[in-house]
């Protein structure tokens, strides 16, 4: 089991640890529904060192990521982070990421982390069969990555550093020092829905980092926080977790991502996406709040008003900031309109649901 660079860190702070992707990681500290509520009204911070971290280098760089991309790569503008997936020749997706861009000849991609030698794989692979020169190189175990999520994250990193994070746009990044700790990379990114930035550092300085943001978010209710508030945040702003909610077998026009599928370029199974893109949907993602009291889980079965099944449930929870239990479904295009009553199968019972808009809150 692999630790991360803030795992001593963790053990002082009482956190709850459990096997997450090879790592042995924080899953709770004071509770995830004071974890999840501080985030939303303050500020948390997580470590997220567990996430993959690759180099792409040289002339075709561009290139290859727009074949191996799902979204548009030149459109991007140096310092500029995107949001994308690599979709795979069966229709499917290989990962989520958020590409990082340097320059024209420099990315960082970031993957997660249960993902880091399949999809090391697959892009070497696919930079052999098109002959891409390229070089890419993996840094998963170089660095470190804290995330400080919530409205006051901005204000509480902006006293540990000189970089202007005002002027750091949504998905864009800087590069400076903070706290003292040089050659860090700050972006305005996070999946919590919250705001917040996450912070790229060397290992060897991550826990020096830590203490740093600890010390400061004192002044602003700060709370160190772990996977499981990280899981509640996301789900009730709708984001995809992979493995719950996309996978090799789940196109992104289903999952709702084609927002991040650009048709304007070629890219590895293009043609199958757009189709569905064109009016071949079957099923799709959809959000959707408990009527009946239970909470679903991930591969419950859904119904229709009949017990004929229309579904699945992808990811649920309790939310804690709505006090209700809400979740995401892959079902049958029929069934998916906003308000239409759909029944979650629970232990010999079908609980009544609402299908409604995303996001949550």
């Amino acid at each position: 089991m692999k630790r991360t660079a803030l795992y001593d860190k963790h053990i002082a702070l009482g956190a709850k640890m459990v096997p997450f992707a090879g790592f042995d990681m924080p899953v709770s500290y004071s509770g995830i529904k004071e974890e999840h509520l501080r985030v939303r009204s303050d500020v948390g911070v997580f470590d997220v060192s567990h996430m993959g971290e690759f180099l792409l280098t040289g002339k075709d760089a561009e290139a290859c990521l727009q074949w191996i991309c799902s979204n548009d790569i030149a459109k991007m503008k140096d310092m500029q982070c995107q949001y994308n997936c690599f979709p795979n020749f069966d229709g499917g997706i290989v990962d989520d990421l958020i590409v990082y861009k340097w320059n024209d000849t420099e990315y960082n991609l970031v993957v997660n982390a249960s993902n880091i030698d399949k999809d090391f794989a697959w892009i070497k692979e696919q930079i052999k069969a098109k002959s891409f020169d390229v070089e890419l190189k993996n840094l998963s175990d170089e660095l470190a990555l804290i995330a400080v999520q919530g409205p006051k994250a901005l204000s509480l990193l902006q006293g540990l550093t000189e970089i202007n994070l005002s002027a750091i746009p949504y998905y864009y990044f800087d590069a400076g020092s903070i706290a003292g700790v040089e050659d860090i990379v700050i972006s305005n990114t996070g999946y919590t829905g919250s705001g917040g930035f996450e912070i790229y550092v060397w290992n060897k300085d991550a826990p020096k980092l830590w203490d740093a943001i600890m010390e400061a978010g004192l002044s602003y209710n700060v709370l160190p926080c772990g996977l499981a508030a990280r899981d509640t945040l996301r789900l009730e702003k709708g984001f995809c977790l992979y493995g719950n909610d996309i996978n090799d077998s789940t196109s992104p026009i289903e999952a709702g991502l084609g927002w991040i599928t650009k048709f304007s370029k070629d890219f590895i199974h293009a043609a199958y996406h757009k189709e569905l893109m064109d009016g071949a949907l079957k099923k799709k993602l959809v959000g959707f709040e408990m009527i009946d009291k239970g909470i679903p889980r991930h591969d419950y079965e859904v119904l229709d008003a009949d017990g004929k099944s229309i579904g699945l449930v992808s990811s649920g929870t309790q939310s804690p900031s709505l006090d209700k239990a809400i979740g995401l479904a892959y079902v049958s295009l029929e069934h998916s309109s906003l308000g239409s009553v759909i029944y979650i199968a629970n232990r010999n019972k079908a609980l009544a649901a609402k299908v409604v808009k995303l996001p949550f809150v």
